[in-house]
């Protein structure tokens, strides 16, 4: 069993180009469900979203959904979950979700899937929360944005420290087994120097 209740998966409202991007959000949820983790998302049933929702819920798991309003009147609401929590704007969705959890993880997504990502990544790196952040690297779909924190680093916007918060991995046993051995940076941002020393 995991040491983790609930993790947070970011994803998109559309299934992407591959048919991998799919399969990848079931193994996700098949994997979750095995190491007794119950599955916390956006609470819609469309796309990669309800793929890996309907996933976990086949498979035994507990889902939550946390979802606003305006989403909710678009009828795009999974109704089969666990629990729905319908919040009034984007921002409560986020804090919700990430009071909820005790980890995030972002499968191949859009715009939405990104800066929810690194909303998380930033309380993290400001020492609002000490979950893990990952990324399921399902077909190489964050090569580039991996290699581009990597050139943050080298241009001394990102410390090392800061960087080593996003895992990444192909695999969901793999990164949940990361997420088992993450250990956060020491002290907030604006209380350290911008080194690693």
């Amino acid at each position: 069993m995991s040491s983790f209740n609930r993790i947070c998966v970011f994803c998109g409202s559309s299934p992407g180009l591959r048919p991998d991007y799919v399969e990848a959000a079931r193994e996700l949820a098949r994997s979750l469900v095995a190491a007794g983790i119950a599955l916390l998302y956006g609470g819609a049933e469309v796309g990669v979203m309800g793929v890996l929702a309907d996933t976990a819920l086949e498979a035994g798991g507990n889902v939550t959904g946390v979802i606003p309003q305006s989403l909710v009147d678009r009828e795009v609401a999974h109704r089969g979950l666990t629990k729905l929590h319908v919040v009034d704007t984007m921002h409560e969705r986020k804090a919700l979700m990430a009071e909820l959890s005790d980890g995030f993880i972002a499968l191949p997504g859009g715009l939405g899937t990104l800066e929810e990502l690194f909303e998380a990544l930033t309380w993290g790196q400001l020492g609002i929360h000490s979950k893990p952040c990952g990324l399921l690297n399902t077909c190489d779909y964050y090569k580039e944005l991996l290699s581009f924190l990597d050139h943050a680093v080298s241009e001394q916007f990102i410390k090392p420290s800061h960087r080593a918060m996003v895992m990444a991995a192909e695999s969901p046993r793999e990164l949940l087994r990361q997420f088992e051995r993450y250990k956060a940076p020491l002290g907030a941002k604006w209380l350290t120097p911008n080194t690693d020393t």
